[in-house]
């Protein structure tokens, strides 16, 4: 009798959630404008190479 309980509770719940989700305000009227990041992520993507391959260096000179 429990186990009826619960998948009578799960199925309701299931059918609540269904019907919260179809009731979503339609989507963006145009595509958002983008923002440009180009040169900024090439030096962010430089200076962590330049990081790791240090913390590695330091890592195999305190290891020897």
């Amino acid at each position: 009798m429990k186990l009826f309980y619960i998948t009578i509770l799960t199925v309701i719940l299931l059918l609540f959630t269904s019907t919260l989700l179809l009731a979503q305000p339609p989507g963006l009227p145009a595509t958002p404008d983008q923002a440009p990041i180009d040169g900024g992520l090439g030096w962010l993507a430089l200076f962590g190479g330049g990081y790791a391959l240090k913390k590695l260096k330091d890592r195999r000179s305190v290891s020897e």
